[in-house]
């Protein structure tokens, strides 16, 4: 099932599927302890973040490619970090460039793709991993550089966290129609130009082992987004760098996912 939360004409927040031309399916019900279909259509007001998470843990440095392209050595264990649940931003609204991130420029986008976990996870093995998510989305981890490099003292929180810097969406997949997540295209484009493209198996941790490495003696929440690291092509390596700015639009698209589009924006 592909679920949207949206707003209706009444601006009631609500849970469809078979979302289409600004109408869905309503469903009825909490997303995390089950969804009726009613067969009603609705008009869509606005397309929402399909979730507000509890949590938003993000693994970086988790793709090869990316990892070849910045030099660094291959992790040992996944590289955790966080972005603060206020960063969440809706399908088609603007990433607000910082006053504090234009001069020198340095917000920079990573397609990424989103788990959603549906229920308690703790102590978790990678076998019973992909039993404890509800389903996948798109995320873009807009991620300020010098913030995240040497404003922040070499914690990444900060330039990961700042408002409009978690673009996610459109809608959730449920796992039951995405049954091997390491098998995914994943593709950034950024005023219709490809900067990043690669598929899923390049991750150096699966999904089910990032579940795995972050329930060990950890509660993980339902409503817990996990970001599961971009792939290469970002903007920071390329020669000349390439930032976003004001005027832009960047896209990521996962195949069976969907298409997650925001257009950028200055502060004020």
């Amino acid at each position: 099932m592909h679920i949207t939360r949206f707003i209706d004409q009444q601006n009631r927040i609500q849970y469809g599927h078979k979302y289409s031309k600004g109408t869905a399916v309503l469903l009825e019900g909490k997303l995390f302890d089950g969804l009726k279909d009613t067969g009603k259509k609705v008009a869509v007001k606005k397309v929402l973040a399909p979730l507000e998470p509890v949590a938003i843990l993000c693994i970086g440095l988790n793709f090869h490619q990316h990892a070849a392209e910045t030099g660094l050595e291959i992790p040992r264990y996944p590289v955790l970090f966080m972005k603060n649940p206020a960063s969440i931003n809706h399908p088609d609204d603007p990433v607000v460039i910082p006053k504090s991130c234009l001069d020198p420029p340095e917000v920079d986008y990573e397609a990424e793709l989103a788990v959603v976990i549906g229920k308690t996870a703790r102590n978790v093995s990678a076998g019973q991993a992909l039993d404890y998510v509800l389903g996948y989305t798109i995320a873009n981890d807009i991620s300020a550089r010098r913030w995240q490099k040497k404003a922040g003292s070499r914690q990444w929180t900060k330039g990961k966290s700042f408002d409009t810097f978690c673009p996610l969406g459109p809608a959730i997949i449920t796992a039951d129609e995405i049954p091997d997540p390491q098998n995914l295209e994943i593709k950034c484009i950024l005023n219709g130009q490809v900067m990043q493209e690669a598929i899923t198996s390049d991750m150096i941790f699966p999904v089910n082992r990032i579940i795995e490495y972050l329930s060990e003696d950890t509660t993980l929440l339902p409503g817990t987004v996990i970001l599961t690291g971009t792939p290469g092509g970002v903007g920071f390596v390329r020669k000349p760098p390439v930032y976003l700015k004001p005027g832009d639009e960047v896209e990521v698209a996962i195949a069976g996912i969907g298409r997650l589009v925001n257009p950028v924006t200055a502060p004020g």
